[in-house]
């Protein structure tokens, strides 16, 4: 059973992994592969930025205009398609909530029209979409729930806005609060494949707007397609593009873990210390966070795995319970 107590640590066993699959390679890999064909209904929207862009928005159908709603924010070159957000859309559904995926720049499929693009630490967008939330749903309490990257990004947003977040809740799973260390793991875990598989998404991603960087960075598509360590992405393209002095300077500025201590949004943050993709040094300590965080730490449950069962072979997405249930209460309590 796992803790209740707010603002406590301890590896727990709240999550038991399923019997069938407990290495952390397994629990990261396998979920993309446990619902073949799985899909939700959404609507696209396209709203316009204050810096002359635009966010490419998949709302939850039928749409639940009378219940709160959940933003959910997307890992690493993620999308509305990504295993984890739709199961997690679908699952807030089914607990009677409203959910909204806000995609990050240059992730829909559609290059943004800015150089800028989005990275780890760029908490003004999901600021502008609260306020807009906010202002067409004045009385709508609102939640959010990150994974990876967007834990990253939704964690330390919190953290700036303290009392001011404009959220009832958020819940941030499998975050890279310490980014240096997490990519130096990245870089060497399962073979390097890890690395092989976001950096190919990555350069895909960066291609598309190759058109908006001219006269930002000094790039062609052969030496982007020639860049084979996420560091030296980070170093040649993330950084400079987003006004930092190389990799490690994005790194130190962008990582979660200071800002935890100044959460004061009610959040649910879970992590799996076997987490293939990320450090020790991005495990979050009872020193790290406010009592506002309900931290909740287990021995297994990979990167954005957390697969239970219920049966034989029967995955159970442990996540798409607990996650939409503290936002029931949460909202509950509001």
């Amino acid at each position: 059973m796992y803790s209740e107590l707010v603002g406590k640590y301890s590896v727990s066993n709240h999550f038991t992994p399923a019997w069938w699959m407990p290495g952390r390679h397994l629990q990261t890999i396998l979920p993309r592969f446990f619902r073949p064909g799985f899909k939700v209904a959404v609507e696209r929207e396209i709203i316009a930025t204050e810096d002359d862009d635009f966010l490419d928005l998949a709302w939850a159908q039928p749409a639940q205009p009378d219940r709160p709603l959940v933003i959910i924010l997307h890992g690493l070159e993620g999308n509305i398609d990504s295993f984890y957000a739709k199961g997690m859309m679908k699952a807030l559904q089914n607990a009677g909530l409203d959910a909204v995926l806000m995609h990050f720049r240059n992730c829909s499929g559609v290059p943004n029209r800015q150089a800028r693009a989005y990275h780890s630490g760029e908490t003004q967008d999901l600021g502008f979409f609260i306020r807009y939330l906010q202002n067409k749903f004045p009385n709508r309490p609102l939640a959010a729930v990150g994974f990876s990257l967007g834990g990253n990004v939704l964690a330390k947003y919190l953290g700036e806005q303290g009392e001011q977040s404009g959220l009832v809740a958020a819940s941030v799973v499998s975050a890279p609060h310490d980014l240096s260390s997490s990519c130096q793991v990245i870089r060497k875990s399962l073979g390097k494949i890890y690395q092989h598989y976001l950096l190919g998404r990555m350069k895909k991603s960066m291609t598309r707007k190759l058109p908006q960087l001219s006269g930002t960075l000094d790039i062609t598509a052969q030496q982007l397609n020639a860049i084979d360590d996420l560091w030296e992405f980070d170093n040649l393209i993330t950084a400079p593009l987003h006004g930092f002095d190389g990799a490690e300077d994005y790194y130190a500025k962008s990582s979660a873990k200071p800002y935890l201590k100044h959460i004061a949004t009610p959040t649910l943050l879970i992590h799996a210390e076997d987490d293939p993709m990320l450090a020790i040094q991005a495990v979050p300590r009872p020193e790290d966070v406010s009592g506002a965080v309900d931290l909740r730490v287990s021995n297994k449950g990979g990167h954005v795995g957390f697969i239970s069962c219920s049966g034989w072979f029967k995955p159970e997405f442990w996540l798409e319970k607990t996650i939409p249930h503290y936002f029931s209460e949460q909202f509950a309590k509001a």
